[in-house]
This record gives structure tokens, sequence and C-alpha cells, in this order.
């Protein structure tokens, strides 16, 4: 199943503000549209939508069974009525992080970085999903989307500023922040 993010002039969630982390940034568009298919969906119009990215859910890569076990026991779905503040992060990795092994990428993912105990205390208030995006043609390797209600918006903050102070960040060449309320 594909989940392909427009940012365009129409879309569920508005825009407040898109930010450049590192690298280029995306252009500014005024709403998102979260669209799950079997197929990646395409722009209605070329001119409503400025931007697309696509991505799949995928298997763990670098999560060991006690660390799914935990997450699945805390993690929120994505969807919940009173999450109407969401955020989506496109990375890009370097080619050094791909030049590493599997094993060597989880050393710094967790071991070092503790991406996921690190994280834990964050849910279950914010919910998140990683789609994967590398083999498709769109130039990040993640998108990771979040949601949380408006009085977590600073611990999302707080969440983004432990992760981006690891290791593993160090290995980031582009990453956007996309921050959306959803439409009602």
């Amino acid at each position: 199943m594909f989940t392909t993010f427009r940012g365009g002039q129409s879309g569920g969630w508005k825009v407040t503000s898109i930010a450049r982390v590192k690298g280029e940034t995306l252009p500014k568009v005024a709403a998102l549209s979260v669209i799950s298919s079997e197929a990646i969906a395409l722009p209605l119009l070329p001119s409503s939508t400025a931007w697309r990215l696509a991505g799949v859910v995928s298997n763990l890569r670098y999560t060991e069974r006690e660390e799914k076990d935990q997450l699945a026991a805390v993690e929120p779905k994505l969807g919940r009525s009173e999450a109407t503040h969401a955020a989506l992060i496109p990375i890009r990795k370097t080619a050094a992080w791909w030049a590493l092994t599997q094993e060597e990428r989880r050393k710094i993912f967790e071991d070092k970085s503790h991406h996921i105990s690190g994280t834990l205390k964050y849910l279950p208030a914010i919910a998140r999903q990683l789609f994967h995006s590398r083999d498709l043609g769109v130039p990040f390797d993640f998108l990771t989307w979040f949601e949380f209600a408006p009085e977590h918006a600073e611990l999302f903050d707080e969440l983004l500023g432990t992760l981006r102070a690891t290791e593993e960040w160090a290995y980031v060449e582009r990453e956007v922040d996309v921050r959306v309320v959803r439409e009602i």
C-alpha cells in the first residue's frame, strides 16, 4: 500500500509552516493531502499540486523483538480525533549512511542514538508512521508522519530535538519540517 503526500492548494490538512532543517526545502503550499492507495497517487491537475512525495510501510529494519513489543504496547494509531496537529518530516540520508552495513546502521540507530528507547516516553501522546521511499524515485529516503493533539505540540518539538541531537542525525543531508492542522 502506497501513501502519497501531495502539497498543493487544497487538501485535508492546512499547512501552517514548511521549514528547511537541512538541505533544500520544499515549495510553500497551502494544504496537504494524504492518500493511501494501491498505486502512487498522481496530482489531480498539474497546477493544483506543487510537490508529491510517496512511500510505503515496510518491515522494521533496525528493531529487535523486545523493542517491537515495547512499541506495540504503547504506540497509538493514526487518525485519533484529538490529534488535529501533524507533521510530515521527509529525510534523505547521506551516501556514507547507505555505505554502512545493516548491522553498522543498527548500532548507530539504537546502540548509540537510542532512537527507540529514547523516544518511548513520547508515546502514546504522539502517533507516528514511517514510510520508506528511497527506491520510489522521490528525493527522500524516509517520510515520517506524526499526529498529536494541540496540547502536545511542545512535547513533539522536544521529541524532534532529541532525535536531531543524536549521532544518527549526522547522516542526514536533507530534512524538511512540514507542520499541518486538520481541516474540519
